[in-house]
């Protein structure tokens, strides 16, 4: 039997995580069947869940949401569509609504006994310039909601304005992650990419010169890495503690403390973590899926 695999995604097959995830389930005599959110309409005919214009979407053993943080509210349907017609949906909506939003994440992780950086969830303007009067005099990180590669982010010193792109936040009614600013020289970061339970792969990440960010496409540095137990045993846990069965979690390490979750991705990249490790990460996470398959 071929087994089907529909992968939920704008970008097409031309897209690395796609492409590999095509790749490496090839090898294995399955098929990856790229799903455009825009092009697929959910429907019902006589109270039964069909896909309208998605001949190419039928016959799926499981599908793989991956839009990204930035998934728009209408795609949303799509994803719960294919779970109440029966298909494997890995990751499912509940989590992947979670991920979506960073302040339900924290929530999800700290209710889970799962430590996360010092934040305050500012609503307004006002509410934000008192969040950063708690941070004072130190600095501060100023988070979107959902982003993701590290855009939006800003970290503000105590007597900054605040960046003028911040009233949209609030004007669109999603508000604003105030947290405490680690200086890249006093801490370390980490990606780790949890599929099924296991550690599949573990990155170190470096900030570029004069950046406090550590996303690749800004030039940050990516070297495999080993975790030890704890540090692995967290990266589980927060992901088990979203219910993802497939996570990107991002840990940081800051000098004399103990390690925190940043952030948990639904639908993680993993072109870093090939280059660097090595590894077939893409065949892991298809072998996961082919696994969960056989399984059901």
């Amino acid at each position: 039997m071929t087994y089907r695999i529909g992968v939920i995604s704008v970008r097409g097959m031309a897209y690395h995580p796609t492409r590999r995830l095509a790749e490496a389930a090839a090898a294995r005599d399955a098929q990856i069947i790229a799903i455009n959110p825009y092009e697929v309409q959910p429907a019902f005919e006589l109270n039964r869940p069909f896909l309208y214009g998605a001949q190419n979407a039928s016959g799926l053993q499981a599908v793989l949401p991956r839009q990204g943080a930035e998934i728009k509210t209408a795609c949303l349907p799509l994803i719960a569509h294919f779970e109440q017609m029966g298909v494997r949906v890995i990751n499912g909506l509940a989590s992947i609504q979670m991920a979506r939003n960073k302040f339900f994440m924290l929530q999800a992780l700290t209710h889970a006994g799962l430590p996360v950086p010092n934040t305050v969830f500012a609503t307004s303007m006002d509410g934000c310039r008192q969040a950063r009067e708690y941070f004072a005099p130190h600095p501060a990180v100023l988070k979107p909601i959902n982003g993701r590669q590290g855009t939006g982010l800003h970290c503000l010193a105590a007597n900054e304005d605040l960046p003028q792109d911040i009233p949209a936040q609030f004007a669109s009614g999603r508000g604003v992650l105030v947290q405490a600013y680690i200086p890249p020289r006093q801490r370390r970061d980490f990606r780790v990419l949890v599929v099924g339970g296991q550690v599949a792969g573990a990155i170190m990440l470096k900030p570029p010169e004069g950046d406090f960010r550590t996303n690749a496409h800004i030039g940050g540095q990516a070297q495999a890495t080993a975790l030890d137990a704890a540090m692995a045993d967290q990266a589980v846990r927060a992901a088990g503690a979203m219910g993802l069965e497939i996570a990107g979690v991002d840990l940081i390490f800051p000098d004399g403390g103990e390690p925190m979750v940043i952030e948990v991705n639904s639908a993680p990249g993993f072109r870093a973590l090939e280059a660097a490790t090595e590894k077939d990460i893409a065949g892991t996470m298809v072998d996961y899926v082919l696994s969960v398959c056989k399984a059901d």
